[in-house]
């Protein structure tokens, strides 16, 4: 993998082809630029269409300004506000959530840095222990903080052991818990993810292998869980769960479809960008305009997707209504 930043010239070229509007002649999309990324592959903007203030609800930033935690297993390279306002041009895309990474730890300085940097179409989610003081919640929510999140899969300083009694505490602050987790450990954790009080967002579709479809123990857990109305599933992390990989991960297509008609309306979109488990495992990247257009096979209906990539994340991190 080349960690080095697209050199200026290409950002520069890229940039005066989105001012014209064109590539090769042909009217672009507006929003949408043909242009290299860095942490993606491709150059082509998605096929799918996204409506306006369309969100990003999972990636992150790497800013080299902040330190990585002495503990951190996973400790990519800088991927800056910058960057990502390329992937932002490329797919089209108005909003984002910017998640704390486990690279941080419990230090959220990143992560509020770029929310501030992104302006009001930002928020974020953070990671905290239970030593968190009110006022500290207090006061990230107030520089837009909606959720706090659980990493049980990769190099996290959380455990299963503080999910809930710091659900309890950030539900006071009208906040949702997020959680990535193995399927197969998903599965037996439901009971505790049903009693939680706080509402529970499943990062990666549940993270259970895609080949395994609609007959993995976890994906009848998440179905229960969405039947009592208080969890959502981010469609996010294809490229983590196919077996058969890219450019179609068709093996994903089941149990995107069956997540999206059990519950629409609780169903949202994310790139995970920058794809820090590849990136640090020098794997080949996926395409982001890819991964984006999943969408179109998962939720064939325009106005289910508006309700994914519009609606379900202003209900849950608090954007404005969309006209």
């Amino acid at each position: 993998m080349d960690d080095q930043p697209v050199e200026r010239r290409t950002v520069l070229k890229g940039a005066a082809l989105l001012a014209a509007g064109t590539i090769g002649g042909v009217r672009m999309r507006e929003g949408a630029a043909a242009q290299p990324v860095p942490f993606s592959a491709g150059t082509a903007p998605p096929t799918l269409e996204v409506p306006a203030n369309a969100c990003d609800c999972h990636m992150h930033i790497y800013d080299s300004r902040f330190p990585y935690a002495p503990n951190a297993t996973l400790r990519p390279p800088e991927a800056t506000v910058a960057d990502y306002r390329l992937l932002q041009q490329r797919l089209g895309l108005t909003r984002m959530v910017v998640v704390t990474p486990s690279s941080y730890g419990t230090d959220n300085s990143c992560t509020l840095a770029a929310i501030a940097e992104f302006g009001p179409v930002a928020r974020g989610i953070a990671v905290v222990d239970p030593g968190v003081t009110d006022a500290e919640l207090q006061r990230l929510g107030g520089l837009g903080i909606r959720g706090i999140r659980f990493n049980l899969s990769v190099g996290g300083v959380t455990t299963i052991e503080m999910i809930e009694s710091l659900a309890r505490r950030v539900h006071e602050q009208g906040w949702h818990v997020q959680v990535v987790i193995p399927g197969d450990e998903l599965a037996k954790q439901e009971a505790l993810f049903q009693r939680l009080p706080a509402t529970l967002v499943l990062d990666h579709m549940g993270r259970f292998p895609a080949s395994a479809g609609v007959d993995h123990p976890a994906f009848s857990v998440i179905r229960r869980l969405l039947d009592g109305g208080r969890t959502y599933v981010k469609l996010s992390g294809a490229y983590l769960n196919s077996q058969v990989g890219p450019p179609g991960y068709g093996d994903t297509v089941e149990v995107g479809q069956a997540l999206v008609q059990a519950a629409p309306e609780r169903m949202l979109w994310g790139s995970d960008w920058p794809h820090p488990t590849i990136t640090t495992a020098n794997k080949p990247l996926p395409d982001d305009a890819g991964l984006l257009d999943l969408l179109a096979e998962w939720a064939p209906d325009e106005a289910t997707r508006r309700r994914i990539l519009v609606e379900n994340p202003e209900v849950v991190y608090g954007f404005p209504k969309s006209a």
